[in-house]
């Protein structure tokens, strides 16, 4: 297939959208502004796997400035943006795979077409273009020269190849660096989980009981949010350390077994599989609202939840309602997948800034270093990670001190004391 689309009729919207975004983005915008006069990236055929949205059109397009030939893939089947797909192809030539809603045949086709491209480079979100290109194509795996990561699930998942010694190129954690994780994690997700909950079900958080399962980064942010919307905050954890710092922060911790009874709001996002299960289901209150930020829709145990329900409709867009043999209602929203992306439109273009602009340079460290790297994950370099910083800072018109050759010299001795 040259792209498969649902409407290039869509594409004069995207472009607006696309250039809305871009507004927000100025750290990628120098990038892009460099990358247009150097090509460091020419001759470079890149395979993506992402949200097919605004922020990651801005991304597309930096690399093609960069010189690339770029071919792009959605990484989850209910995060498209329609538009976007269509004004990437129409107005900047690059061929596109996603449809918003496709089936999970045509998600893995979508994947393979990208593939057979022969990338020299792939940028993935949640490994699943990484571990379909190793699984069925390792010839073609055999010849790229290394990748980046979007996502914490999808790094768990490639230092788990890596661990089992069948990881064929250097992957670059995106996701590590403290530009992307400490700020898209904490405050994209924190901000745009809300939004979407809010889109869905026009339902009012503040004086509700509002379960957050998970409290790494996009939990604090989920957390943070919810609290500040004025819901009561229950946190669940398995790690003790998380689950300290949850308490210390403020909020309710329990097990989600006790949280089941009393929420009427539930968000998982761990990474992990069926979070919210059957002995959860079978407590929760009549009209609770479970919901999904993590990568993958596992963290609800859906087929569960339907071998407990009696009936099934939909009765908003993004709202299932499930009738359990009892009469209580619970209803799922964007079929268990993230429902950041799915009901609403992910995460703000000026937090994507930062993740985008370490992709970016991240693509041109791997083409300058894949020779020196072993075939294993690394973090970003700190160079990129601080050079992004500055760059988001002077953006912002905020600038900040320098050490001085006296606390310079301080800092790295060891003979003065008081």
């Amino acid at each position: 297939m040259e792209y498969h689309i649902k409407d290039i009729s869509l594409k004069e919207e995207g472009k607006k959208r696309i250039e809305w975004a871009e507004k927000d983005m100025p750290v990628l915008r120098s990038i892009r502004e460099r990358f247009s006069k150097e090509k460091p990236l020419k001759g470079v055929k890149i395979s993506a796997c992402l949200h097919v949205t605004t922020e990651t059109a801005n991304l597309i397009i930096t690399l093609k400035e960069g010189g690339a030939e770029v071919y792009l893939t959605a990484s989850n089947p209910l995060s498209t943006q329609d538009y976007v797909a269509s004004a990437l192809v129409a107005y900047y030539g690059v061929p596109v795979f996603a449809i918003k809603g496709e089936d999970t045949q045509t998600y893995y086709q979508h994947l393979r077409e990208v593939i057979k491209r022969e990338p020299d480079i792939v940028i993935d979100d949640g490994a699943d273009l990484i571990s379909t290109l190793h699984k069925e194509y390792s010839d073609i795996a055999q010849r790229v020269l290394g990748g980046m990561e979007e996502t914490t699930t999808g790094v768990i998942r490639l230092k788990a190849m890596a661990k089992e010694g069948v990881l064929k190129f250097p992957i670059i954690a995106v996701n590590d660096a403290y530009t992307k994780h400490m700020f898209d994690n904490r405050y994209g997700t924190g901000q745009s989980t809300i939004d979407a909950i809010m889109r869905a079900t026009n339902k009012l958080i503040a004086g509700s009981n509002f379960v957050v399962a998970g409290y790494g980064w996009c939990g604090k942010g989920i957390a943070q949010r919810a609290r500040g919307m004025g819901a009561t905050v229950i946190v669940t954890e398995v790690d003790p350390i998380k689950a300290l710092e949850a308490k210390m922060d403020g909020f309710i911790v329990m097990p989600m077994i006790e949280a089941a009874k009393m929420g009427d709001f539930f968000v998982t996002v761990t990474g992990n599989t069926s979070v919210i299960r059957e002995e959860h289901f079978q407590v929760m209150k009549d009209g609770a609202i479970i919901s999904n930020a993590g990568h993958f829709n596992v963290e609800i145990d859906i087929p569960a939840l339907e071998r407990l329900s009696v009936g099934k409709r939909e009765v908003r867009s993004f709202v299932e309602e499930y009738q359990l043999a009892d009469g209580r209602r619970i209803y799922l929203l964007a079929q268990g997948r993230l429902v950041n992306l799915a009901s609403a439109e992910g995460h703000p273009a000026s937090v994507m800034d930062m993740s985008f602009a370490n992709q970016a340079l991240c693509a041109e460290y791997i083409l300058k270093n894949h020779h020196k790297l072993q075939k294993d994950v690394y973090r970003v370099p700190e160079s990129i990670d601080r050079q992004i910083a500055h760059l988001k800072l002077k953006s912002m018109g905020v600038e900040i001190d320098s050490l001085t050759s006296e606390q310079v010299k301080y800092l790295s001795s060891w003979e003065v004391g008081t």
